[in-house]
């Protein structure tokens, strides 16, 4: 058998290694009737589950109790303790709770503010505090890492919400016209345009209608996978109060009054009943190192395969004076102890004699 030959790799500036990013990208629409009725009546479906604790809900694809189920995205309300709904008489249902939520979402995705060390407020701007256009009552929506993998492509995030009465949230239920408002991060785009960075990372703002020029009802956090919504994005387009934002039973609430005297639960199943739809893009991160493996012509023409030879002849030569032929089908990555660390294999052998030399590119994906 010959001797097994090695190559070495130049692993400088110039050499056989390089390193790449390659961002990959799927599309991820949802429709409002999978989250509100698909799998039983409104308030039970099986697909929507709540906790003891009663501080959010979560969505599924599929029946939570199904092995094949998917989480899709948890959905909760809050307010921040400067809120006017912080300080409405009475006894606030799950007012800890609410605030809670609030200051946790801020404390992570904006940090403190002032010698007092309060948290930041919400925006629907990029200039985190200069106090301007403040979202002190929102809704969250926090997608499942499973459907945004490394986060959501900018500009790509829609979500339409009707605003019409309980009974029928998608038209005006006259003329059947339609009241679904849309918000969109169009304004965004992935080389910067549209988009600021904060502790949570990059976020942009989800306008009504087209771009900037439209108005602002909430932001949309890319890399952590939450759109953040103020409440007044379901009053009426007049901007009068929409009075059966939410009714259960003989109850019916404003969007503030259901923030107030519903419960964390209750709330969410209001914003699922007008929820028409949602669609984005995830952007998946792959990076990659990539080894080219050189052949020479005059290394690598004999196999050190066993079967190569037989009766000290070369099996693929019919003439003695016929140049030697191998054929490459694998690829080895050595340490530089000749420990081997990683096997690439060929999709076709690939004939290799004197005459001819070969690069083979080698990637690693991570």
């Amino acid at each position: 058998m010959p001797v097994q030959n090695y190559e070495q790799l130049n692993i400088g500036p110039n050499g056989d290694v390089t390193t790449t990013r390659t961002l990959l990208h799927e599309a991820i629409p949802l429709t409002g009737t999978i989250v509100s009725g698909t799998y039983g009546e409104f308030h039970s479906e099986r697909n929507i589950k709540n906790y003891a604790h009663g501080m959010f809900q979560s969505v599924y694809d599929y029946p939570y109790l199904s092995s094949s189920a998917n989480h899709i995205f948890d959905v909760a309300v809050g307010y921040d303790n400067r809120s006017s709904l912080s300080a409405s008489t009475g006894t606030p249902v799950q007012r800890s709770k609410k605030i809670n939520l609030y200051n946790q979402y801020a404390q992570v995705l904006l940090g403190y503010t002032g010698s007092t060390n309060e948290v930041e407020i919400f925006e629907s701007d990029l200039n985190f505090g200069d106090n301007d256009n403040q979202m002190k009552d929102v809704f969250f929506l926090n997608f499942s890492r499973l459907i945004t993998k490394d986060q959501i492509k900018e500009g790509s995030f829609s979500i339409s919400l009707g605003t019409g009465s309980w009974d029928t949230p998608f038209s005006n239920g006259a003329d059947d016209a339609q009241m679904i408002l849309t918000l969109t991060d169009a304004s965004a785009s992935t080389n910067g345009d549209g988009t600021k960075n904060t502790n949570g990372g990059d976020y942009g703002v989800l306008y009504q209608d087209l771009g900037a020029g439209g108005t602002a009802h909430g932001i949309i956090f890319y890399q952590a996978g939450l759109a953040i919504i103020t409440a007044s994005v379901f009053a009426n387009g007049d901007g009068t109060v929409l009075d059966d934002f939410y009714k259960r039973g003989a109850n019916t609430w404003s969007p503030s009054g259901s923030w107030v005297s519903a419960s964390i639960s209750g709330s969410c199943d209001a914003i699922r009943h007008r929820l028409y739809s949602l669609s984005f893009t995830n952007s998946t991160e792959i990076n990659s190192t990539i080894y080219f493996c050189r052949v020479p012509h005059n290394k690598y023409n004999y196999s050190s395969n066993p079967t190569y030879t037989s009766g000290s002849k070369i099996r693929v030569k019919s003439v003695a004076s016929d140049m030697p032929i191998s054929y490459i089908t694998t690829v080895g990555l050595y340490s530089e102890n000749n420990e081997l660390l990683a096997v690439a294999k060929l999709s076709e052998p690939l004939r290799k004699d004197p005459t001819n030399e070969i690069t083979l590119r080698v990637r690693l994906d991570y």
